[in-house]
């Protein structure tokens, strides 16, 4: 089977790109919108919408297989690719794009993928939001191709074992931390809440206080409309404001976040992006001494590599270093989707953590396309999205999930 065509639409994601920097500097809230200067470069206001870019790849027996190029809410932060803006990349990926996809056989889909990863313009690899939505499609295509799943796909080129079961599912609640966490109770979420904790002042408090009593609450709620039973793992996600608070100091952010796995017992806490030390090498340096000092204590919270952890090249780096207990595998960044593969593989590896994360600022058909890489793969969780409402991006990723196992464990009693 061939590729006949390249067609690129574009649309909207399930959330905005923000502008991470002009946040933290406690930029001005206007209901949904923020005021005041923007920080990061390329950024018209400091919210505006998500963009994403639809891949359309037309094979020769009339299917249409396809995936979305999207990029992370906050874009060009914490050494992150900048603003994916469709308008920029939709003449790129009729012209250049068409013109090296056109007339491939669909017989390996790493093949084909490592050298779209490889194509340069002006000098420059591809956007990695580029890389991402071909590779959705190109992985799509190679399973109409084969008549099969995609998760049969991956599974068949990096000779895995079928998935018996599905892989823990995580949340985030964005702003709305309160209700949020009442809907993800009552659906018996996995793991849970993210909390969006950017902000020292409004949401960590100057000496952690206000996530200690958020803490409390959230055991308050699961204990009172939760169902018996009920266990699931705490993830906070802190954009860096653990540092912030304390000046970066080791010991008395060691002290801090026993206090937080206390006040989150018996739960298991993972806390994500503790500092942010503003470039790659320092950011591994801190985080693995945090590490380091979290285990000697025999702490079983878990801290989460994020910032400066963006490609799999770093998180290789960071895993080596012993930078952290999880890496977050922030799917956008990774570009081609065969990475996220091989980051959550070369985690699980080295005894590390591996959390398929991503953004809220994807699409329903990422998300679907990265419940195949989870599948196949098995990370310890993987993201709910896209959006911050709960409901639609855990009803796409569950829904998913279980319409592919089905189909597997269906496909295992007829063969």
């Amino acid at each position: 089977m061939k590729i006949i065509d390249v067609v690129a639409a574009p649309g909207l994601t399930g959330f905005y790109f923000d502008d991470q920097q002009a946040i933290k500097q406690d930029a001005e809230e206007d209901g949904f919108a923020y005021l005041g200067q923007t920080r990061t470069p390329g950024f018209g206001s400091i919210r505006q919408k998500g963009e994403s870019l639809s891949i359309l790849l037309r094979l020769d027996d009339g299917q249409v297989a396809w995936g979305d190029c999207a990029a992370v809410q906050y874009s060009g932060a914490g050494g992150r690719d900048p603003l994916f803006l469709a308008r920029d990349f939709k003449p790129l990926v009729e012209r250049e794009i068409r013109e090296l996809l056109l007339g491939r056989d669909l017989t390996s889909f790493r093949e084909l993928t490592r050298e779209v990863n490889s194509h340069q313009v002006g000098g420059r690899p591809l956007h990695l939001a580029l890389q991402y939505g071909i590779s959705q499609a190109l992985l799509d295509a190679v399973a109409c191709s084969r008549k099969k799943q995609m998760v049969e796909v991956l599974l068949e080129e990096y000779d895995l074992p079928r998935p018996g079961k599905g892989v823990p599912i995580f949340a985030q609640t964005g702003d709305d931390r309160y209700t949020n966490v009442d809907k993800m109770i009552i659906k018996e979420v996995d793991v849970l809440p993210h909390g969006l904790i950017n902000n020292v002042k409004k949401k960590l408090g100057a000496r952690g206080e206000k996530l200690i009593e958020y803490i409390q609450w959230i055991k308050g709620r699961i204990e009172k409309i939760g169902k018996e039973g009920y266990q699931p793992i705490f993830h906070f996600d802190v954009y860096g404001t653990i540092g912030i608070a304390f000046g970066d100091n080791m010991q008395a952010m060691r002290d801090y976040l026993l206090q937080v796995e206390e006040a989150a017992a018996p739960y298991k806490v993972r806390v994500e992006g503790p500092m942010d030390a503003g470039n790659k090498r320092d950011q591994i340096e801190q985080l693995a001494r945090l590490t380091s000092l979290l285990n000697h204590e025999g702490s079983r919270l878990e801290l989460v590599a994020d910032e400066w952890c963006n490609t799999l090249q770093d998180i290789k780096d960071f895993v080596r270093a012993g930078a952290g207990h999880m890496m977050q595998i922030k799917t956008p960044d990774l570009g081609g989707v065969e990475n996220t593969v091989e980051a959550v593989l070369h985690c699980r590896e080295n005894g590390v953590g591996a959390y398929q994360g991503g953004t809220c600022n994807e699409t329903d058909r990422s998300a679907r396309v990265c419940v195949h890489t989870a599948l196949a793969a098995r990370p310890q969780q993987m993201l709910a999205k896209p959006g911050m409402g709960v409901d639609e991006g855990l009803m796409i990723v569950q829904n998913e999930m279980n319409r592919t196992l089905t189909l597997l464990e269906r496909g295992k009693q007829s063969g």
